[in-house]
């Protein structure tokens, strides 16, 4: 009897020995999803796990200090109520996603910044936009707009640059050559409406803009033809004041081309646009004094404003890590009547160094000259700016 005693018990240790045992093994652990490099579209793209789409993630920040116009009196620093400084810092964020299918890439493009002037907060999208094959969606710059310089800019511009809403398609010819349709959103190319003397808006929207481009671009450089119908759709109250209904057609044409050369330490490239307007001054410039229009009122009828605009630079690659740009435009008005003639003419250049890949710091300083005719009532001048720039991209 004690014999059985002593085997269930010999039993019962061995059996919970066992479980012990059982419960030490290790257990498989889960299966990790590891991030993958994507090679496909060049550096820095991983796919996004359980994808296979590729991301590629950037950001950058940027502070600078801007000296606002000291030029003729009055200027900013005459007015006691305006700012003659402004310090301003962005961050910006990119995120760009692509995706193989059947029909091309699908491309999903965003960029945003956060901006702080003085103590003044902001947030605004430069571009988000969606690419497939040859199509493009969303907010994005204009296909319109070549040559959108060398330099900062940070103050004024003597080119057209914008970025808005549209739907473009481009065909590739082969051998650099393409062309592009598209439809843009009018509303950052009404440029304003004269009347005695005053400049007054737009109506409501109605129609977009339809822009046309051919473009080539090789290992010499790029050039590009284009062409923009606008229209021209004043708002109620000049029509009220002068009893007309009608609209105008606007358009614009240009041709803009690129060189980039050699003989330097780090190369370089100039560049040269050319830009007629009917009623569409906005494609001449964003840099506009407020005097410009896209048509006026002479009196009898609504006369659409015609100008001419040129305008380019050049960059210098002096060293490796030292860059100077130099550029400027010249923009003649010739409007319906000589009230809201004028010429405006503009030279920018900055000096760009780059201690380490990524981070660029440097001053610049730009000068527009006004001319304005004398049934303006306005007085010529001139104005100076100045910026210096720090900027980290990553």
């Amino acid at each position: 009897m004690a014999r059985f005693v002593a085997l269930g018990l010999l039993a019962g240790i061995a059996s919970a020995a066992g479980s012990a045992q059982a419960a030490d093994l290790p257990v498989a652990p889960e299966p990790i999803d590891y991030v993958r490099i994507c090679d496909a579209y060049g550096s820095r793209f991983y796919y996004i796990p359980g994808t296979e789409t590729c991301l590629r993630v950037r950001g950058r920040v940027r502070t600078e200090f801007r000296v606002r116009n000291f030029g003729e009196a009055e200027n900013a620093w005459g007015d006691r109520d305006t700012d003659g400084y402004q310090w301003r810092s962005r961050g910006y964020l990119y995120l760009d996603a692509r995706t193989q299918t059947e029909f091309g890439t699908l491309r999903g493009f965003l960029e945003i910044y956060m901006q702080q002037t003085n103590d003044r907060a902001g947030f605004s999208i430069d571009n988000a936009y969606i690419q497939w094959g040859g199509l493009t969606a969303g907010l994005t710059n204009s296909n319109f707009d070549f040559f959108t310089g060398y330099a900062f800019d940070a103050q004024i511009e003597s080119y057209s640059d914008q970025s808005l809403n549209q739907i473009a398609y481009t065909h590739a010819f082969g051998n650099g050559f393409n062309a592009t349709i598209a439809i843009e959103d009018q509303s950052d190319r009404e440029a304003g409406i004269g009347l005695n003397g005053s400049v007054l808006g737009y109506g409501g929207t109605r129609m977009p803009d339809v822009i046309g481009v051919l473009g080539v671009n090789q290992g010499w450089g790029e050039a590009q033809i284009m062409g923009a119908l606008h229209q021209v759709y004043p708002e109620a109250a000049f029509n009220g004041t002068t009893g007309g209904s009608e609209d105008e057609l606007g358009w614009a044409v240009g041709a803009g081309v690129e060189i980039e050369f050699g003989g330097l330490a780090n190369g370089g490239s100039i560049a040269l646009q050319g830009v007629y307007t009917d009623g569409a001054s906005a494609y001449g410039s964003t840099g506009w004094n407020s005097l410009i229009t896209d048509a006026v009122w002479d009196g009898n009828s609504t006369e659409t404003t015609r100008t001419w605009n040129v305008f380019g630079g050049v960059s210098l690659g002096l060293t490796n890590n030292l860059e100077l740009n130099v550029e400027g435009g010249y923009h003649n008005v010739d409007a319906a009547t000589s009230a809201y003639d004028f010429t405006q003419w503009s030279v920018t250049s900055n000096l760009v160094w780059e201690p380490v890949s990524g981070f660029i710091l440097g001053p610049e300083l730009q000068y527009r000259d006004l001319d304005f005719s004398d049934a303006s009532g306005l007085e010529d001048t001139y104005q100076l700016f100045g910026t210096f720039r720090m900027q980290r991209s990553f």
